[in-house]
């Protein structure tokens, strides 16, 4: 058996030196390090995938290391696909009719040949005005198709030859892995489609954006990102985008090795909504405040005539109450009460305890759906069923 296995693993490493050999390039520790860990016997129906793909290394490219090799193969290959985004707001300034420019930067990356490009929503939330830059050529004026504040994603659309436009490469964020190798290529401090490269150090993190939602599944990374990253694409090794660069934590508003991204297989469900409705269309009950309950999250005010309200469940309500005066009179007043107020428990077999597990089934779900809503009111719990309606 120990024979046999020895001799697999030989003709494995044989057979990747003369294919090494016959394609001219060089050996990447990489391959000979996988066929000695899996033993592969010649004839196996599983190819080694080499870091730049064997007879595609340019000559001006070959004198440098694999690693070299596959790093510059990622920035050439994608380079073209990410633009430089500047905004501009027109604010009034401290004297009458004064008006003040405020400028700011940004990053985005091409996704189809009709002039679509992806970036965060706060890097164009709020402006008057959005140019594009692409990797050559004059400053394009964009128009902003529509955006989604809870994931941080908004789509820009420019009108330029499609010769001039290069999509990028979607890759699959749920099968990426802590440790593996990562590129980002934005726009820091303005110099336009720098790269940098690190790992991705964890996954599953979350991000609070500006909306207030939670972004779940966020990826973080130690590769250095700065002011003007925001918007980039993060890429694989083999230069597919995995995520998108929106934000960094840090006290100096710099880079300190700590970066985080939304993963792409969000951006990838969400786009086509974007595109299509400005927005995405996300479910809802129609219940615009809450409150804190200890078994639950308490139903504070049900909009008249959404979903909610059509399924009977009640909000906090105005209850009048007399009190008698030290001097014997007796006055009547109102105040909200929060005895018939429903408190929601489950939703759909998900335990609801606050509006972050409100929004997180709600994202899970789309409109027309039925749930089972379980809800207490005044000490009495019953389920009922809600149609869950669009979010305006």
């Amino acid at each position: 058996m120990k024979s046999n296995l020895s001799m697999c693993v030989l003709s494995a490493l044989v057979a990747t030196l003369v294919t090494l050999l016959l394609t001219n390039r060089p050996v990447f520790e990489t391959e000979v390090s996988a066929a000695k860990a899996t033993g592969m016997a010649a004839g196996q129906d599983r190819a080694l995938r080499p870091l730049v793909p064997p007879g595609r290394v340019p000559d001006d490219i070959r004198r440098f290391s694999a690693e070299e090799q596959n790093n510059i193969s990622v920035y050439e290959g994608v380079n073209k696909s990410v633009v430089n985004i500047d905004t501009t707001a027109f604010r009034r300034g401290m004297f009458f009719g004064d008006v003040v420019p405020q400028e700011g930067s940004g990053s985005g990356w091409m996704i189809d040949k009709e002039g679509h490009i992806v970036t965060n929503h706060h890097v164009i939330s709020g402006s008057d005005e959005i140019t594009v830059t692409l990797f050559e050529g004059d400053p394009i004026p964009a128009v902003l198709v529509g955006s989604d504040p809870q994931n941080d994603v908004a789509v820009l659309k420019i009108a330029a030859p499609p010769e001039m436009l290069f999509p990028v490469t979607f890759g699959d964020s749920s099968g990426v892995r802590v440790g593996q190798k990562i590129f980002a290529i934005g726009n820091p401090f303005g110099l336009e489609r720098t790269m940098t490269m690190g790992i991705i150090s964890s996954l599953g993190r979350t991000l609070r954006s500006k909306s207030g939602r939670l972004i779940k599944d966020i990826i973080q990374v130690d590769a250095a990102l700065n002011q003007g990253n925001s918007g980039g694409p993060l890429l694989d090794n083999q230069g597919a985008v995995i995520g998108m660069n929106t934000a960094i934590k840090s006290l100096t508003g710099e880079n300190t090795g700590v970066g985080f991204a939304v993963p792409v297989n969000t951006i990838k469900r969400i786009i086509p909504e974007i595109i299509k409705f400005g927005k995405v269309q996300r479910a809802t009950m129609g219940i615009d405040f809450f409150f804190k309950a200890a078994s639950g999250l308490g139903v504070a005010h049900v909009i008249p005539r959404e979903p909610a309200d059509v399924a009977g469940l009640n909000g906090i309500e105005r209850e009048r109450v007399r009190t008698r005066l030290f001097d014997g009179r007796v006055v009547e007043s109102t105040r909200w009460s929060r005895k018939n107020a429903d408190v929601i428990v489950s939703i759909g077999g998900k335990a609801i305890k606050d509006t972050d597990d409100y929004l997180a089934v709600m994202d899970s779900r789309r409109p027309g759906e039925v749930v089972d809503v379980v809800c207490e009111r005044d000490g009495n719990r019953r389920t009922v069923k809600v149609t869950l309606g669009v979010e305006r």
